[in-house]
């Protein structure tokens, strides 16, 4: 065995300031002498006056290395009176004192630090989360470059109005910055990028300010319509000592929720009246459903007045397997209605208006003239200049700016009083619908099977080899399925509300893998070993692949299937169109627009990521037993991916 005191240079024996090597004698450095000065003489004379006065002139420089407790301890403590269970971040300086205050003072729980490769993952994945667990999460970006990766996500979940808590760090006051690279993290206005795009923005200047400024955007933020806050949290006051006598003055607000806004009651009663004396009534729903609730007092109101329910699913409103649920006769119903009742409409002039992309682009009314029009939504409570998510101004003939989840139960209070007959009409309305409804499911199933054994796999076999083994589990969709003709709507049965996430909000790409991330921790945290699925596009997935390293290395497990069709499809289409337009032809419309030459084996991506990674599949025979792997890699709390070589759309 090796003497552990051998050798020329030992550790020990060098810091002790000694090292005997070929017999001479190495004195330590100065900076490691100075740690331990010399004692002063017992008999050295006093220091004179001027020895004095050059000493407070120029008084020997004294660093403070350590402390206790400091600002962002004190900034976690506030984090944890809050319902704020996860904290997402790509690690960054500017939030360095904050990180070791989270991940040791506050024991890495409530909220657990989690770890992602872009500030874009760390927002979208929040605001995925949002959406499945009813409740903001937290993420923390890097300085200006950090905001700027993460402004994309922070569009995309304002524009779906979703509660998320981001925070950044800052170094202010320019006296403090380090030379170099804080200069070019910090700013004068953090929140300038964002500011836009948030509905509430804080760079709060003492502890007290980041008590009160934290407690008030978690309210903000969760209050309808909800939306994205910003926060700064400044370098000097994360840094700092903070002395017991200052902790003492400081206070943390108690949280408290603002009850969400309900309609007047006499536009309530209007409405009933309007809806009851209608002969061909339609409800259109689009960002309405936050709950269960939500989705039951849908079919009481749908129901009692036996109308058809138009579902935009900017979330899951309606049971699809519901006689009143007539979204695949959405343009027929919606041209027919004398009365259209529009829950949380996104775009209230495109529900009602359709504009042809043309060279010269018309609008023509999808509605008859004089049909009445009832509006119940938080839309016109959160509208900037800028940034016009906010659509075409649309009049309508009650427009009650509240909650449409909350004011609907007090819709139908209003209905049952004002009703007094019309049981008859009622019911052979119902009736008729119960008629077309029993024909939606077999025409899609045919529709499903014209290419059911196409190569590249139809977008409808993998949807049906899929059902195949999900309808065995408790799943969950957490993907949009607007890219793929809706076809789990048309194919599965969906009624529960946690089926499915809805759209993305402003269709920025790259949300897709980051979202499902999210949702799927958040339904792995509702315990019951749900299966989360994400059906993502290939131009998607390569926005964010290293998503999955944070599910695997988080023990998050979802199912991700990349529908490869090997291009930005969607962008194929719109060039393909200015093609024909100018009537030259499509030979070079995949310039630009496709991922090919090499193909991409995301197989192989997921695996180095350490998911499990199956495929790619060509043969569509070969698709069951790789979604039975799948699945069953996820139950055991693996992320998988599979890899589906599939047509367009």
């Amino acid at each position: 065995m090796t003497d552990p005191e051998s050798g020329a240079l030992h550790r020990r024996r060098f810091l002790k300031g000694v090292v005997i090597a070929g017999g001479a004698t190495i004195a330590a450095p100065a900076a490691v002498q100075a740690q331990t000065p010399d004692k002063p003489k017992a008999n050295a004379a006093p220091p004179t006056a001027a020895a004095k006065a050059s000493e407070r002139e120029h008084p020997p420089e004294v660093e403070r290395l350590t402390t206790e407790k400091t600002g962002s301890d004190f900034m976690v403590d506030v984090c944890k009176t809050l319902s704020i269970d996860y904290m997402a971040s790509c690690p960054g300086s500017t939030f360095r004192a904050l990180q070791e205050s989270f991940i040791n003072y506050g024991q890495n729980k409530s909220p657990e630090w989690l770890t992602c490769m872009h500030e874009e993952v760390s927002v979208g994945m929040a605001h995925g989360y949002a959406k499945v667990a009813g409740k903001p999460m937290a993420a923390i970006v890097h300085g200006t470059v950090g905001t700027q990766h993460a402004a994309m996500a922070i569009y995309n979940a304002y524009c779906d109005r979703v509660p998320i808590m981001v925070f950044t760090g800052n170094a202010g006051p320019l006296d403090e910055r380090r030379p170099g690279v804080e200069w070019f993290h910090s700013v004068q206005d953090p929140a300038v990028t964002v500011r836009d795009f948030v509905k509430w923005d804080d760079y709060p200047m003492s502890l007290q300010h980041f008590a009160e400024s934290t407690v008030r955007g978690y309210a903000l933020a969760c209050a309808q319509p909800a939306a994205p806050v910003f926060i700064t949290a400044e370098a000097k006051l994360q840094e700092e000592p903070l002395e017991e006598r200052e902790l003492r003055k400081l206070s943390i607000p108690r949280l408290t929720r603002a009850s969400q806004a309900v309609g007047d009651a006499n536009a309530l009663r209007e409405a009933a009246k309007m809806l009851i004396a209608a002969e061909a009534p339609v409800i259109i729903v689009d960002r309405y459903a936050r709950s269960q609730q939500a989705m039951d007092d849908l079919v009481k109101l749908a129901e009692l007045l036996q109308t058809p329910v138009v579902d935009n699913r900017g979330r899951m409103n309606m049971p699809n397997t519901h006689y009143l649920c007539q979204s695949e006769r959405g343009p027929a119903l919606i041209a027919q209605a004398d009365c259209i009742l529009s829950l949380e409409p996104v775009d209230l002039y495109g529900q009602l208006n359709v504009m042809r992309d043309q060279l010269e682009r018309t609008v023509s009314s999808k509605v008859k003239k004089g049909v009445k029009v009832i509006s119940i939504s938080t839309h016109d409570l959160l509208t900037h200049s800028n940034y016009q998510d906010f659509q075409r101004y649309a009049a309508a003939d009650i427009n009650m700016t509240a909650d449409a989840q909350t004011t609907l139960p007090f819709l139908i209070e209003a209905i049952k009083r004002e009703m007094t007959s019309g049981g008859s009409a009622f019911e052979a309305r119902g009736q008729k619908m119960r008629g077309a409804f029993n024909g939606f499911a077999d025409r899609a199933r045919k529709e499903a099977a014209l290419s059911w054994d196409a190569t590249p796999i139809s977008s409808a076999r993998m949807y049906m080899e899929l059902w195949e083994h999900l309808k065995k589990e408790d799943w969950a969709l957490v993907s949009d399925s607007d890219f793929s003709s809706n076809w789990p709507y048309r194919l599965w049965p969906m009624e529960k509300h946690y089926r499915a996430i809805g759209g993305s909000g402003a269709y920025g790409v790259g949300y897709q893998p980051v979202a499902a991330l999210g949702a799927a921790l958040a339904h792995r945290d509702a315990g019951g070993g749900r299966v989360a699925v994400s059906i993502t596009g290939d131009g998607e997935f390569n926005m964010a692949p290293h998503t999955l390293w944070t599910a695997a290395h988080h023990n998050i497990p979802y199912l991700t299937i990349i529908q490869n069709n090997r291009a930005y499809h969607q962008e194929v289409m719109h060039v393909q169109r200015m093609a024909n337009r100018h009537n030259r032809g499509v030979r070079n419309v995949p310039i630009g627009t496709t991922i090919d030459n090499p193909n991409i084996d995301y197989a192989k991506i997921a695996q180095g990521y350490g998911a499990v990674g199956i495929g790619p599949i060509n043969d569509p025979n070969d698709l069951s037993e790789a979604i039975r792997k799948g699945i069953a890699a996820v139950k055991s709390g693996q992320p998988a991916l599979i890899d589906v070589v599939m047509q367009p759309r």
